[in-house]
């Protein structure tokens, strides 16, 4: 199993020390980079890296403005390597995995990738083992036409048929239908098994969409496609996914 890091520092010799740092791992893989804050949130958001190696001080957001901006949405565990020695307990009251204080040596960067191995791996194993028994389930005889959902202090059913994209949240599933959005526990494989094909599309790492939400599609960098939703939200459709197109579907332009 490998790791995948995404590195944010608005000072390219700093982004180049951590590349070099990493690209004496094998079971590691940099995602992307990004200079600023607003970046950042593309990048994180589009790739979904295990760890993001964050600086505080960026122009336009702050590392910390990045975190808030992302929300619960962020699955990444967050190592600040920065020059700041006076926000450790800023970092730590967000749920930061660890805090260097640049220059990092390599012995810490060291230290650094061991504890975050025995955090993340296991669990990528799990995911992994897990992924394996949902694919070796049979098909079901029927898909999902409710989703029993949490309103306010009551529960209700939510048709399928109003749902306009499911996304991952670490063990979570946010479930966007309508202008509301419902939070379920589960993973993204357990629910594409249970909604029909036809009309549901796995289209990147973190996403689910009702094909009948799409309201356009815009051809996109690297042979993806740019999604607009009936919500609003915009939404990539990556390579990784174009390979497995629903049946009847074509995106030829």
């Amino acid at each position: 199993m490998s790791l995948r890091l995404a590195i944010v520092d608005d000072e390219a010799p700093a982004r180049a020390k951590l590349r070099r740092y990493l690209s004496a791992y094998e079971d590691l893989s940099v995602v992307g980079e990004a200079a600023n804050g607003r970046d950042a949130l593309t990048l994180i958001t589009r790739e979904r890296p295990d760890v993001v190696l964050l600086d505080i001080s960026m122009p336009d957001m702050d590392g910390f403005a990045v975190l808030q901006a992302l929300g619960e949405s962020l699955a990444a565990e967050i190592v600040f390597v920065t020059a700041h020695d006076d926000r450790a307990l800023q970092a730590f009251e967000v749920h930061a995995f660890d805090y260097l204080l640049k220059p990092v040596s390599p012995e810490r960067f060291d230290r650094l990738l061991q504890r975050l191995r025995e955090r993340l791996i296991p669990r990528q194993d799990l995911d992994q083992r897990l992924d394996g028994l949902l694919q070796d389930l049979p098909a079901p005889t029927h898909y999902l036409e409710h989703l029993l959902v949490q309103a306010d202090d009551s529960a209700q059913l939510l048709r399928t048929d109003r749902v306009s994209r499911i996304e991952s949240s670490r063990n979570y599933l946010d479930v966007h239908a309508e202008g509301h959005s419902y939070r379920l526990r589960g993973t993204l494989e357990s629910m594409q098994s249970r909604l029909n094909p036809v009309r549901f599309a796995r289209v990147n790492r973190s996403t689910l969409i009702r094909l009948d939400a799409i309201r356009e599609v815009q051809p996109w960098p690297e042979g993806e496609y740019r999604l607009l939703l009936d919500d609003g939200a915009r939404i990539t459709w990556t390579r990784r996914y174009l390979e497995h197109l629903p049946p009847g579907l074509s995106l030829r332009l």
